[in-house]
C-alpha cells in the first residue's frame, strides 16, 4: 500500500503544488530513537537510532531478512514497536508534526484493471469517490505534480499498463502530494530496466535539490548508494555501522554480509 501520511495519528495536510520554497534544505532534523520491534520472543528491530536532516538521502543496506523493511513500517507506524520519532525545526528549536511518504517495493495492480493514473491518484489526495465525475481541479492539480518527474502524459493511461519505471514515477508524485518531511523508498529500482533506473536516479537528485525533505532509500543497488547516499547505514536488527559509503563497505561486518566484492566495487 502506499502511504502519505502523518506519523502517529495526525490528520493529513492539503495537496501542495509546487517546490517548497519557504524554507532552503536542512532546516529540520529527524531522529528515531531506541526503535525495537518483536515478533514474539524474537527481536527483529533491535534499538535503532538515526539521526537524519532533511536535505540528505540515507541507504540502509544489509542482507535479506536484516529487518530493512520491518525498519520502514515501524517507522511509518504500520507494525507496533517501542521507541519514538522526534522532527525538530532547527531555527526555533521546537517539536513538529513528522508528515512521511512511502513508495512500497511492490504495489499489486491486477492486469485488465479499468482504473487509470488519474483514478489511483485521486482515490488518495479526493475525499470523492474516483467513479464520481472527473474534477477538474484535482485533474489540473494531478498533472502538474506528475509533471514534476515528467509523468503528465501517464495521466489517463490504465495504472495496469504503466511499465515499471512509469509506475514509480507516478507512484513518487503522489508520494510528496502533500510534500512529506520524510520520504521512505522500499527498494525503488526493483524491477526497473537501465533506463529507467537512470531516470529514477535524476529523479532523487530532483528531490534532493528541490524540497525540504529527507529520504530514506532501501537498496540493494551499491551504484545508486555510492553516487547518491549522504549517508549509508548497514543493518542487520541493529545498525552494525554507518558512514560514508567508503567507510561501511570497508568494515569488517560489510564483508562478512557481502563477500570479497560486489557490483564492480572491490572492498
Amino acid at each position: 500500500m502506499l502511504h502519505n501520511k502523518k506519523s502517529g495519528q495526525q490528520s493529513r495536510r492539503q495537496a501542495t503544488d509546487g517546490h517548497n520554497n519557504d524554507s532552503a534544505c536542512g532546516l529540520h532534523c529527524i531522529k528515531v530513537n531506541d526503535l525495537t520491534v518483536h515478533a514474539g520472543d524474537q527481536t527483529i528491530i533491535d534499538k535503532v537510532n538515526l539521526h537524519i536532516h532533511c536535505g540528505r538521502v540515507t541507504a540502509i543496506i544489509g542482507r535479506n531478512g536484516a529487518g530493512k523493511t520491518t525498519l520502514i513500517r515501524a517507522i511509518l507506524g504500520e507494525i507496533k514497536h517501542s521507541g519514538h520519532i522526534e522532527f525538530m525545526d532547527l531555527k526555533d528549536k521546537t517539536m513538529k508534526n513528522l508528515k512521511v511518504g512511502y513508495v512500497p517495493q511492490y504495489v499489486n495492480i491486477e492486469k485488465n484493471t479499468p482504473m487509470s493514473v488519474y483514478d489511483m491518484f485521486a482515490g488518495y489526495v479526493s475525499n470523492a469517490p474516483v467513479f464520481f465525475k472527473k474534477s477538474k481541479k484535482i485533474y489540473d492539480m494531478i498533472k502538474k505534480q506528475l509533471s514534476i518527474f515528467d509523468a503528465e502524459d501517464l495521466i489517463d493511461k490504465r495504472a495496469c499498463d504503466l511499465s515499471g519505471g512509469e509506475l514509480q514515477r507516478v507512484l513518487l508524485a503522489i508520494a510528496i502530494t502533500p510534500v512529506p518531511n520524510l520520504l521512505l523508498l522500499d527498494e525503488p529500482v526493483s524491477g526497473i530496466d537501465r533506463n529507467g533506473m537512470e531516470l529514477f536516479y535524476k529523479n532523487i537528485q530532483k528531490l534532493k535539490e528541490s524540497y525540504d525533505l529527507a529520504m530514506i532509500v532501501i537498496s540493494h543497488d551499491f551504484e545508486f548508494v555510492s553516487r547518491y547516499a549522504d549517508h549509508v547505514i548497514l543493518l542487520d536488527k541493529t545498525i552494525l555501522k554507518e558512514g560514508s559509503f567508503d567507510e561501511v563497505r570497508q568494515c569488517d561486518d560489510f564483508k562478512k554480509v557481502f563477500g570479497g566484492g560486489i557490483d564492480g566495487y572491490s572492498i
